[in-house]
C-alpha cells in the first residue's frame, strides 16, 4: 500500500465542533459567525467581556452553541477551556486561535524597563504560550477521536514587516506563525491540518479609532485597494484553510492583507 492509498481520517464538512478563542468582539465575533453559518457549533471564549461575547453568541445562527470564560494566559486556564469545551460540544473538530493581546505601543527607545519587561510578559503569555496550551490539549483530543481536526492561528503581517512601535506583538505573531508550522508537521500523521492566517489592518472596534483622520488615509494607503479589512473577509479565509478541502494547505501562512505588504 502506498502514502495516498491510506484511508484519512473522516473530517466532516458541518456540523463541526468549533471552538473560537477571542470571541467576544472584533474578529472573534466574525469567525464564531462564520462558522456558525455554515451548520457548525460553535464555542464562544472570551476573557473579560462577558456582556459582547454574550452579544456574540445571541447573533449566531443555529443552535447548539456555547459561551465559556478563561484566562488563557495561565496553563490552567487553557486547560480548563479545552476541557470545557470539549465537554460542551461533545468533543472538538476545529480550533481557532484568535485570542490575543496589543498592549500599549511599547518602542525600544523611548519605553522604560518595567514597562518594556511587562508588555513582553503579557504579549508571550497571551499571544504564543494561550496557543500553545490551546493547541496541545485540542490536538490531544482530536487524536483521541480519531477523526482529524484543524487548528487555524490568526497571526499578522506584522511577523514579517515589523512592528517598531509593538515589537513584542509582532515577535509573538512569528512565533506563532512558526509554532504552527511545527505542528503542522507533527499533528499530519493523525489527519489534523494546522495553518496560519497574517491579517493585515482589520476595522475592529479595537483599532477602529485609528482609521480617522490622517493617520486612517495612510493606513488605507498601505492597500493598494485603499481601504483596510472587514472582519469578516478574514473569517473567509479562516473558515476555508478549517475545511476538508484545505488539508493540502496544511502548514500554509496565508496572507490576508489586501496587498499592503508582499513578501517574498
Amino acid at each position: 500500500m502506498t502514502d495516498h492509498d491510506t484511508a484519512a481520517p473522516s473530517f466532516p464538512a458541518t456540523g463541526r465542533r468549533v471552538l473560537v478563542s477571542g470571541a467576544s468582539r472584533g474578529l472573534g465575533r466574525a469567525l464564531a459567525h462564520a462558522f456558525a453559518e455554515n451548520g457548525d457549533r460553535v464555542a464562544v471564549h472570551y476573557g473579560s467581556r462577558r456582556a459582547e461575547a454574550e452579544e456574540t453568541l445571541a447573533a449566531l445562527p443555529g443552535d447548539g452553541h456555547t459561551l465559556l470564560q478563561a484566562d488563557v494566559a495561565s496553563p490552567e486556564g487553557a486547560a480548563g477551556l479545552v476541557e470545557a469545551a470539549d465537554a460542551a460540544l461533545g468533543g472538538i473538530d476545529v480550533l481557532v486561535n484568535n485570542a490575543a493581546v496589543v498592549n500599549t505601543p511599547h518602542p525600544p527607545a523611548t519605553t522604560s524597563y518595567a514597562d518594556w519587561t511587562a508588555a513582553w510578559q503579557q504579549h508571550v503569555a497571551v499571544n504564543l504560550l494561550g496557543t500553545a496550551h490551546l493547541s496541545h490539549g485540542v490536538a490531544q483530543r482530536m487524536i483521541a477521536q480519531g477523526t482529524g481536526g484543524r487548528i487555524v492561528n490568526v497571526g499578522s503581517r506584522g511577523a514579517f514587516r515589523g512592528e517598531p512601535d509593538n515589537p513584542a506583538y509582532g515577535a509573538t505573531k512569528a512565533a506563532v506563525h512558526a509554532l504552527g508550522q511545527s505542528l503542522a508537521v507533527a499533528l499530519a500523521p493523525y489527519g489534523i491540518a494546522v495553518a496560519s492566517v497574517a491579517p493585515g489592518f482589520i476595522d475592529t472596534e479595537r483599532v477602529g479609532h485609528r482609521l480617522e483622520g490622517e493617520e486612517g488615509a495612510a493606513i488605507r494607503a498601505q492597500s493598494p485597494f485603499g481601504r483596510v479589512a472587514e472582519p469578516a473577509e478574514v473569517a473567509a479565509a479562516v473558515r476555508w484553510l478549517a475545511s476538508p478541502e484545505a488539508q493540502w494547505s496544511s502548514g500554509t501562512v496565508l496572507d490576508v492583507n489586501g496587498a499592503s505588504y508582499l513578501r517574498t
